[in-house]
């Protein structure tokens, strides 16, 4: 934390930082410094600074916006790891500087949408737009956004997984689930779990990771905890087509499991028991006989016996 007499000594770079103007933050940071060569929480501010005004300065080297925008963007998570180093994590600073990069990012992707640059990818670069407004806590304008967005490319894990976010963080609960548990279903190796910042979600992710499971691993157990856990509690039948390409996808992923090393099972597994809790959730749906049912359960049993135990219970 950061006492009140040091935030007041930081508050002119806070105001800059949350304006998007790091070259100012960093003008009023040394000018600090000068006064007190040993502050920590200067000396903080002004390393988590210092990067971003790297990281700036080789984005101008881009060739356009959207590049610009997706670099800075994709520093978010080293940007982390970097500061989390750095030992005692100051929320208020980190926060400015969220503000700061994701102004920035925010103005590059405006000016694809508002200005003469060819736009790369529509999609993306809605999705992008709400990620920004997001973070900067305009929920309500990111989630037209991410709609937008999601209506451009309704099978994109990683814009559903920003639309739950953003409905989460907004109070809209239930929509949050049911737009996280499709993403998860889509493709739960395309979700930035860095960029998702909802207190359901990182419950979620802060348990499974717990468990041990780490990067693409951990994203593929997400929606079978999620669905233990409850978090993922609301569902809906499937469609015609959907039921048909679910089946197909658990016939592909069967076979994989008996090919493939012990490496990639690792990620089929999971992938494969949240396909069967969605085909026992329709089979419910639509009171088809429990025989079927039966059958997956004994399924799932033979991959996982502990899941099995405590889908059950």
């Amino acid at each position: 934390m950061i006492d009140r007499s040091v935030q007041t000594i930081l508050q002119p770079a806070l105001v800059f930082l949350k304006q998007g103007d790091l070259e100012q933050a960093h003008r009023s940071l040394e000018r600090l410094l000068e006064q007190d060569l040993e502050n920590p929480q200067v000396m903080y501010t002004l390393k988590g600074v210092s990067f971003w005004l790297d990281r700036m300065r080789y984005s101008e080297t881009l060739s356009d916006n959207f590049l610009r925008g997706e670099y800075l963007i994709s520093q978010w998570k080293p940007f982390l790891d970097y500061i989390g180093k750095m030992g005692d994590f100051n929320e208020l600073i980190v926060y400015a500087l969220k503000c700061s990069i994701f102004t920035i990012a925010l103005q590059l992707y405006q000016s694809l949408l508002t200005g003469t640059e060819t736009v790369h990818n529509t999609a993306e670069i809605y999705r992008k737009t709400g990620l920004c407004y997001k973070a900067l806590g305009d929920y309500e304008t990111a989630i037209s956004c991410l709609q937008y967005a999601a209506d451009i490319n309704a099978h994109s894990a990683a814009i559903l997984a920003e639309l739950a976010d953003a409905y989460s963080l907004s109070g809209e609960t239930r929509l949050a689930k049911v737009f996280f548990r499709e993403a998860l279903f889509k493709n739960a190796s395309e979700i930035e779990i860095c960029f998702l910042d909802s207190e359901i979600f990182h419950a979620l992710v802060t348990k499974v990771a717990a468990i041990g499971y780490k990067e693409e691993e951990l994203l593929e157990w997400l929606p079978v905890y999620g669905t233990l856990d409850g978090v993922l509690n609301v569902k809906r039948e499937l469609k015609a087509l959907e039921l048909g390409k679910l089946k197909q996808s658990v016939y592909t992923l069967e076979n994989e499991l008996r090919e493939k090393d012990i490496k990639s099972k690792k990620l089929i597994i999971p992938r494969l028991i949240n396909y069967y809790f969605w085909l026992i959730d329709h089979y419910l749906n639509v009171n088809v006989e429990k025989s079927k049912i039966d059958e997956i359960l004994l399924r799932i049993k033979l991959l996982d016996e502990k899941i099995y135990n405590r889908y059950i219970r």
